[in-house]
């Protein structure tokens, strides 16, 4: 009997399910096929309308293609037609000249990389460049905004908690060496290129020079430039060129590379976002790049130079409120997100993946390290202060002799018995 009771009572609900499909179908004007389906599709659907809107955004027109042997399309586009001139304040505008460089640029630094002063990417093994006039942008494809975690932060680092250098809290761990006692017009160093294994897809590693003013509050403005590993940013484990830069402490402003509109690329020689090649090899041969942020005394814009003579482009001054007169702090090291993805520290190497007391050929340096004073003129940094928030992961060692000037070894491998 309770049998046949709950037969008729799931019989009368069946009907009862089946009569409002109908009548909600019939008073919408759409064929039956009920909101769950309906739905179903919305979401994916308007997923890929949103990616299609943001590759439209990024990516413009160009007057050629190449393609990289490492799976990247480098566009040129026309220089005026950049992301950067979506931006207000920009809109309109063309490319400016590079200015003069500071006072004693042309002195001599010695101790350059083995593999020679240029600057090569993998792009440039296919013996083609992009004409005169345009600029070469490495191409945002769908499989990097579908492996990105937000749509809406694509090309953002992490947001973080707490912007204090020493902050456990963030995720981001640092080994850093750096200047804050007097204004900053810029700064100039060379860093060798490796490419550290990435313990999660999530996380990255990187190596930068960093402009900054503000507190380490929300008003925090930062202008960056080096080499970086970030598996979900550009799908590989090559070390790559990039730019970033922030005026709200990472919040909701800047962005990596072209990724927004703000930073104004000049050259058609260098693709940010693009492979670097050779990397250096442990033991063995060693690749390094010189990188030089400096403001134009005239204009009031940050610019960007990749090895010798070569002039990346301009962060304009209106983008930013503290760095639109000066730095009051510059950093030179490394950088890596710890994700925790299992519980326990990553194990995403920083430089080389090797302690600082290795010293040359086996661990990542900075050297020649200078910075741009009031008079524009460059200097070498004096009074370094040495940071590394979590030593047994990532140390930092520092040091200065006539060949290289002020530099340091920094790095490590993350988790080990050090480093739980």
């Amino acid at each position: 009997m309770a049998c046949s009771f709950h037969f008729v009572a799931l019989l009368l609900l069946l009907i009862f399910f089946s009569l409002s499909s109908t009548s909600a179908s019939a008073s919408s004007g759409h064929s039956s096929g009920g909101n769950a389906t309906a739905t179903a599709t919305l979401r994916p659907g308007l997923k890929q309308r949103r990616i299609r809107a943001l590759l439209s955004k990024l990516n413009k027109p160009s007057v050629k293609t190449i393609e990289s042997p490492d799976g990247d399309f480098i566009d040129c586009v026309p220089s005026h037609l950049q992301p950067a001139f979506d931006h207000p304040k920009l809109r309109g505008q063309k490319p400016l000249d590079p200015p003069e460089r500071p006072k004693n640029y042309n002195s001599t630094i010695p101790g350059g990389s083995r593999a020679g002063a240029v600057v090569l990417q993998a792009w440039h093994a296919t013996g083609e460049a992009c004409p005169e006039g345009t600029v070469a942008l490495r191409r945002t494809t769908e499989k990097d905004l579908l492996r990105a975690s937000s749509l809406r932060r694509y090309g953002r680092k992490p947001a973080r908690r707490s912007t204090r250098r020493d902050s456990t809290s963030s995720g981001h761990e640092h080994a850093v060496g750096y200047v804050n006692s007097e204004k900053y017009y810029g700064a100039r160093a060379s860093v060798n290129v490796w490419s550290p294994r990435i313990g999660d897809p999530s996380e990255f590693s990187l190596s930068q020079i960093w402009v900054l003013s503000g507190s380490f509050g929300n008003d925090l403005n930062t202008i960056e430039a080096g080499w970086q590993v970030s598996p979900e940013l550009y799908g590989d484990s090559n070390a790559r060129f990039f730019t970033y830069w922030t005026t709200d402490a990472y919040q909701e402003t800047g962005c990596y590379n072209h990724n927004c509109r703000g930073f104004v690329q000049t050259t058609n020689k260098i693709a940010i976002g693009a492979a670097i090649t050779p990397e250096s090899v442990y033991n063995g041969r060693q690749f390094d790049i010189t990188l030089m942020i400096w403001k134009d005394p005239r204009h009031g814009h940050w610019w960007l130079e990749l090895g010798p003579g070569v002039v990346v482009g301009y962060w304009p001054s209106g983008l930013f409120t503290h760095l639109a007169h000066h730095a009051r702090m510059v950093q030179f090291g490394g950088e890596v997100f710890n994700a925790r993805p299992t519980g326990s520290h990553t194990a995403t190497q920083m430089g080389s993946g090797h302690f600082p007391g290795e010293g040359f050929d086996r661990a990542a340096y900075f050297r020649n390290l200078q910075v741009v004073d009031w008079d524009n003129s460059i200097i070498r940094v004096s009074n370094l202060k040495l940071l590394a928030d979590h030593p047994g992961c990532y140390d930092i060692q520092g040091g200065f002799n006539s060949y290289w000037g002020t530099y340091f070894y920094y790095g490590g491998p993350g988790r080990n018995v050090k480093c739980p």
